[in-house]
């Protein structure tokens, strides 16, 4: 949608610096729509990558640094930045620095607005310690205050939009509208094949999963959105690229690569499928509120912080899990992410297949009793007003 020009003072800046290709400016672009379209509050999203967002947001391409994204505006992030008045409320998302003379046209206003610092989700146990907390700032008359997503109630939760629950469950119980769907993509999986849906960083693992797959007794219908992932299995089977609608096949393995997917459809993906492998924190997300089997690619860290990461959400997510169930989950994720063979692991992890669908109901239904990541944020925001 064209930009309207406006001389009203935003409710809320976002600000994203894209480091993870989608996942970041995945969830800022979900949290945004949220904010306006729920909460009724004037946004503005800035971004720095811009050909990733129009990739996520195809309206995006009409222009270089402006548009409306339905009632969202977005801006490019650039250096220096276009003049432009602090909004009430201010985040910088996932630990980027905003830029030091918006910071001192920030402090210059009154009220100041309210600066939040959305940290990266973590299942850690001292993330709910440090939610909420402030930092004034050095020189300014400025606090920020760190607000970190989470699993637990002492956290700031997970986006989850109105309705998108009630949505899931309608779809996964009207077998006609996923048959629609599938169609529309010129999918037609036999009723006995597991639907898989991959979405990775490049993926040392693939290939050895892959032959698991193509040698197994059950058929299995991959479906990768074109991008890297679609790449590697493509060059897996020998192809040179990867193109939406192509069909690779070899034993009783069945890859499709699918179009560039809308953050809607990707989530009618994951409804459709019996097992999601995601990435990041975005797709991390919706996969458990889709409530299917899921496996979990993290982002590496320096330090092998990434791991840490990955117990700490097991540990919370595998409660009341069988052993069997909690020992398959545990054994493939690491395999997965660099630890083990996943030969054995997807054999152990396959086992128990039917059991975590049962779990992953109870586990998103735990997440749903919380407060959603964008009431949260405007709750706190509310009462950290200065």
């Amino acid at each position: 949608m064209p930009f309207a020009p406006t001389d009203c003072r935003p409710d809320w800046d976002i600000f994203c610096r894209v480091v993870d290709n989608f996942g970041d400016i995945g969830v800022c672009r979900r949290l945004a729509r949220d904010l306006a379209r729920r909460h009724r509050l004037r946004v503005r999203l800035w971004v720095d990558d811009w050909a990733a967002l129009v990739r996520l947001c195809p309206a995006a391409a009409s222009t270089t640094d402006r548009f409306l994204d339905d009632t969202v505006e977005v801006r490019r992030w650039t250096t220096p930045l276009p003049a432009a008045q602090p909004a009430s409320v201010v985040v910088e998302a996932f630990a980027c620095e905003l830029p030091d003379g918006f910071v001192v046209a920030m402090a210059a206003f009154r009220p100041r607005p309210v600066w939040i610092n959305l940290e990266y989700l973590s299942a850690e146990p001292w993330v709910g310690e440090c939610h909420g907390l402030a930092s004034p700032h050095a020189r300014l008359p400025l606090v920020k205050h760190f607000f970190f997503p989470g699993f637990v109630p002492d956290t700031g939760g997970l986006l989850r939009e109105p309705g998108l629950l009630e949505a899931r469950d309608a779809w996964q119980s009207d077998p006609v509208a996923r048959a629609d769907w599938l169609a529309g993509l010129a999918l037609a999986p036999p009723p006995e094949a597991l639907l898989v849906s991959l979405f990775c960083y490049a993926k040392p693992a693939l290939p050895a999963l892959l032959e698991e797959w193509a040698r197994g007794e059950r058929p299995v219908w991959l479906l990768v959105p074109e991008g890297r992932a679609a790449s590697e299995v493509a060059a897996h089977f020998g192809s040179c690229d990867a193109v939406p609608g192509q069909r690779l096949r070899r034993g009783k393995l069945t890859a499709c690569v699918l179009p560039f997917l809308s953050q809607d459809d990707y989530d009618r993906l994951l409804w459709c499928c019996d097992l999601n492998f995601v990435r990041g924190e975005d797709s991390f997300v919706r996969a458990q509120w889709a409530a299917r089997p899921f496996v979990w690619h993290i982002y590496a860290q320096d330090g092998d912080a990434h791991r840490v990461k990955i117990e700490a959400f097991l540990d919370r997510y595998l409660e009341g899990a069988d052993h069997a169930s909690a020992q398959g989950v545990r054994t493939m994720w690491q395999a997965w992410n660099g630890e083990g063979e996943i030969g054995p692991a997807w054999r152990g992890f396959a086992a128990v297949l039917p059991t975590l669908g049962i779990h992953n109901q109870g586990w998103s239904a735990r997440l749903a009793a919380m407060p959603d990541l964008a009431t949260a944020l405007v709750q706190f925001s509310s009462r950290a007003i200065q």
